[in-house]
């Protein structure tokens, strides 16, 4: 052997004959396969594993992409680099390429949520705030695309680093979608699921457009503020109660206590007489009355109850109603009405806003007596 071929032998050497990668993390999803200069001979081997994808980059330019197997590195293999470095023929000499392992396994339980409370506003309760957290699985899908809008130059690109991008595309996402549908606040947390994957629908065009595939996307839970959740607990209650039969069971019970207080026998009795009446009237009024037994002394019969005053309101453009004062007082005092609600009863000639009826007044508060005679 002549000393040039030594020095031949010698170069072909250093130049790359297998080109692999073997990932030892768990979190690493681009990896540019570094050798000097990036000179790769003709007729070396590349391997690409199951779940990586390997990309060349000649010059800048995407030059070809190789999902998994075994490759023999020449100019059949090689078409697009072979045409942007003009090989007509075949090439014998080493060339250069960058070579970059995307990892396109699945990445799974990775977190997100709303650093900020996202504002909303309710019909019943005005601006509200809320929070959300979650996780996400995503993967490469268009390995090519990937190494181009995102890795760029990055010699090791891990999920850290992709995560803070998607975690602030998720909770923007996340806040148009929940603005959007227009839900009563208490059904959030009911509806994480369906919310979910409406969120996934309108994520994914966003990750599809840099080479990623949201392949899930989870709400775990929606929160609010203690305080709007006690609020909303007890419109939930008062909503499902008959307001009429409550109004009488408080109006008994206070009748007893003021009886009560005002000490002594007598007092006690008043109270207690009171408190059974009410009882009994209440009793008749729930079950729809018993019999009285054959041989009890029918009462004299009083004279009919006058008849209350019904009121209708306008709800949401609908007519709702009829409701009595009370009723209507408890609907002022949860929100469902307010003082520019439209009401309406028998005998007024149009409808009219509940702060402009005198006797509705009250439920503003505040009320001013009219001026001293002679003032």
């Amino acid at each position: 052997m002549g000393i040039f071929d030594k020095i031949k032998e010698k170069l072909s050497n250093e130049f790359i004959d297998i080109i692999e990668w073997l990932d030892y993390t768990d979190d690493t999803i681009c990896h540019r396969f570094e050798r000097y200069q990036n000179e790769i001979k003709n007729g070396a081997k590349l391997i690409v594993r199951e779940g990586q994808t390997a990309v060349f980059i000649n010059e800048g330019q995407l030059a070809d992409v190789f999902t998994a197997g075994t490759y023999t590195l020449n100019t059949q293999n090689l078409p697009i680099l072979a045409t942007l470095k003009g090989w007509k023929y075949g090439f014998n000499s080493p060339f250069k390429a960058e070579v970059y392992f995307v990892n396109t396994h699945l990445f799974t339980d990775e977190k997100w949520g709303t650093k900020n409370p996202i504002t909303l506003n309710d019909e019943r309760f005005g601006l509200v705030e809320i929070r959300a957290f979650g996780t996400y699985a995503f993967k490469i899908s268009d390995a090519g695309k990937f190494v181009k809008d995102i890795v760029g130059t990055d010699n090791n690109f891990t999920n850290f680093e992709i995560n803070e991008h998607l975690k602030s595309l998720i909770a923007t996402r996340f806040t148009d979608t929940v603005g959007e549908a227009n839900l009563p606040i208490e059904l959030y947390a009911a509806n994480t699921t369906e919310l979910s994957e409406t969120c996934k629908e309108v994520m994914q065009p966003e990750f599809d457009s840099v080479g990623i595939s949201l392949e899930k996307f989870f709400i775990e839970n929606v929160s609010m503020p203690e305080d709007l959740k006690k609020e909303i607990f007890e419109y939930s209650r008062i909503d499902k109660l008959d307001l009429d039969k409550l109004t009488k069971f408080k109006t008994a019970k206070a009748i007893e206590a003021a009886a009560n207080q005002e000490g002594g026998t007598a007092g006690a009795g008043m109270g207690m007489g009171m408190g059974f009446v009410m009882a009994q009237q209440m009793g008749g009024m729930m079950t729809g009355g018993t019999q009285q037994a054959p041989n009890q002394q029918q009462a004299s019969v009083p004279p009919p109850m006058p008849v209350a005053v019904q009121y209708f309101y306008a709800a949401n453009g609908q007519q709702a109603g009829p409701v009595t004062m009370e009723q209507l007082s408890a609907l002022f005092a949860n929100r469902t009405v307010n003082k520019d609600t439209l009401v309406w009863k028998q005998g007024m000639a149009n409808w009219t806003a509940l702060k402009d009826v005198e006797e509705l007044k009250a439920f503003l508060g505040g009320s001013t007596p009219p001026p001293l005679p002679g003032a």
